[in-house]
């Protein structure tokens, strides 16, 4: 059975990798803190001897590299720290990747693209807005420049459970679940993810003789408002409590945003053989078994304007 090493094991996607390609493959977790599971080894992305060690003595037969600084916020004051993840922790587990012949899948982003227009395909020229955005694009670049076997997934907005964090779905739940007022802009458009759906996405690429980029994520272009009203719907809260707000009147916010990084997925389900999801049904699957008619349990909390990262 091929092995595959995952990074970021512990973060929303990460979790859902582990869980759908331990389905086929023998899967080695990895983490910087906080393991998992008992099999999940430690592995800080920046530390190269570290990394080529525990690639050198797992040999994976692939590497999901999933982990990343993903607070835009926090790469724009802290551009040291976002450079040494996205960018310098990417090509070490490039390199390691090289040393062994491993097949390295990098999770990217949305928000290479400034958000002129929308609908983004592969083949468009990225123009990053906020260094968020460059340090990805940066990260691209490194793994196509040095991995002969490589596949670069974009996705956006990722959503789902996870115990500890929260992201923009769950955000909203909690947030109409408390009854508490939030302000979300009608001008800001992306591609929101399942994080089950791009992990089963993964699955088909990892299993897949292909490579280049392929935007992984929600077939649906859709605001932040809509989306949020959307989540009200389908999980039964008041969405009168959700008030239309401009990306304008959003103070708060430090880096610039894409007004519309929307992104097409017609060469992913050609090419993968994946029925990626539309936002309802997407939701409509959160709001399935794994919840529980209670308040989402998440020790984070999160103040306005809203959680805004990918993994």
């Amino acid at each position: 059975m091929e092995r595959i090493l995952v990074t970021g094991a512990t973060g929303l996607l990460g979790r859902q990798l582990v869980e759908v390609l331990s389905k086929k493959y023998e899967v080695i977790p990895t983490y910087h803190a906080g393991a998992m599971r008992p099999d999940s080894v430690r592995m800080d992305i920046v530390d190269r001897d570290m990394v080529f060690r525990v690639i050198g003595e797992m040999r994976p037969w692939a590497v999901v590299h999933s982990a990343a600084e993903t607070d835009v916020d926090k790469c724009e004051t802290n551009k040291e720290w976002a450079w040494s993840v996205n960018v310098g922790g990417t090509s070490i587990i490039a390199e390691g990747c090289v040393k062994v012949g491993a097949k390295l899948i990098y999770i990217s982003t949305d928000y290479v693209f400034d958000g002129a227009r929308g609908l983004y395909r592969e083949d468009d020229r990225p123009n990053p807005l906020n260094y968020y955005g460059l340090t990805k694009l940066r990260g691209e670049e490194s793994v196509r420049r040095t991995c002969p076997s490589y596949v670069v997934a974009r996705t956006s907005v990722l959503y789902g459970w996870h115990p500890k964090r929260l992201n923009f779905a769950t955000w909203v739940i909690n947030s109409l679940r408390s009854g508490k007022r939030i302000s979300v802009v009608d001008d800001h458009y992306n591609s929101p993810t399942l994080a089950d759906s791009l992990a089963e996405g993964i699955l088909e690429v990892v299993g897949r003789d292909v490579g280049g980029f392929f935007h992984v994520c929600g077939k649906e272009r859709i605001s932040r408002y809509e989306f949020a009203i959307r989540i009200a719907d389908i999980f039964g809260l008041d969405k009168s409590l959700i008030a239309r707000a401009r990306m304008d009147d959003l103070k708060a916010w430090i880096a610039r945003r894409p007004r519309d990084s929307s992104l097409c997925v017609e060469r992913a389900e050609r090419e993968l053989g994946v029925d990626l999801l539309s936002v309802d049904e997407g939701l409509r699957r959160m709001r399935g078994p794994k919840f529980s008619g209670e308040m989402v349990l998440c020790d984070e909390v999160a103040d306005p304007p809203y959680p805004d990262q990918e993994a």
